[in-house]
């Protein structure tokens, strides 16, 4: 791809000018078990030198993940729900902890989630939730902390530091894939142009900087466009203002 990079070029050297610096992380959701994508996000993630962290739906995780993340110390293991299902009716947005079912239910499966990952991982796992579809009820969500989890992570900046007592809010910015579309990758200028706007709403105090700017990836659905723009984005990021942000261990 030959992309106008330009736009971000500028935004980033205003960054630098003004002696600003990006916290930056990296999430890929819905691993299971040991793949040739998975094994293709591990070798871009040593390249750049950015860790990832892989969120790992519990039910279905592989003792063979386990096995390959325990080599893999760029890859760091967060909970990502309990099983991916969704429970939401017929002409609603898919969600898997919303209070479609009784919240003992709900809350139930996000302590299963933590507990069954903890089991597989140890303490290579982090204590994130990463809810399927980026939805949770305010009300599940002032739960979590109660569970061990110390950071849930949806999607859009965050509007205030925690998202209930003991629980901050760590949320991704951009996808790249266009899921209501193609299921490629989004128009390259309109994703360049989004990450140069929610960039400037940091640098000129519109949006929180103290969050970790988020790119988010599915590995298991990626074409080659979709590899390439994500390592472009990243390797640019990473050279300018970008700086390395990992999830605490607790």
């Amino acid at each position: 791809m030959n992309l106008n990079w330009y736009p971000l070029q500028i935004e980033l050297q205003h960054w630098q000018d003004a002696g600003l610096t990006l916290p930056l992380w990296w999430r890929d959701d819905d691993a299971i078990t040991v793949t040739p994508q998975l094994k293709k996000l591990t070798t871009m993630s040593v390249a750049l030198g950015l860790p990832v962290h892989l969120a790992v739906i519990p039910r279905a995780a592989e003792v063979s993940l386990a096995d390959y993340v325990s080599d893999q110390p760029t890859l760091i293991p967060v909970v990502h729900g309990w099983a991916h299902q969704n429970h939401a009716p017929t002409g609603e947005k898919k969600a898997e902890f919303r209070l479609h079912r009784p919240i003992e239910t709900v809350i139930s499966d996000a302590a299963a989630g933590l507990a069954g990952l903890q089991r597989l991982f140890s303490d290579r796992l982090r204590p994130v939730f990463v809810p399927p579809w980026n939805r949770v009820d305010p009300e599940v969500a002032s739960k979590l902390s109660g569970l061990g989890y110390r950071i849930l992570s949806t999607a859009t900046p965050r509007k205030t530091v925690f998202a209930a007592p003991g629980l901050e809010q760590v949320n991704t910015h951009l996808d790249p894939i266009d899921w209501r579309g193609t299921r490629g990758l989004v128009d390259p200028e309109k994703l360049i142009s989004q990450i140069v706007a929610l960039l400037q709403d940091r640098r000129t105090g519109r949006a929180d900087n103290s969050e970790a700017f988020g790119v988010l990836t599915h590995h298991l659905v990626h074409d080659q466009d979709i590899w390439t723009f994500t390592q472009d984005l990243l390797h640019r990021l990473l050279e300018g203002p970008g700086t390395l942000w990992t999830a605490p261990r607790n």
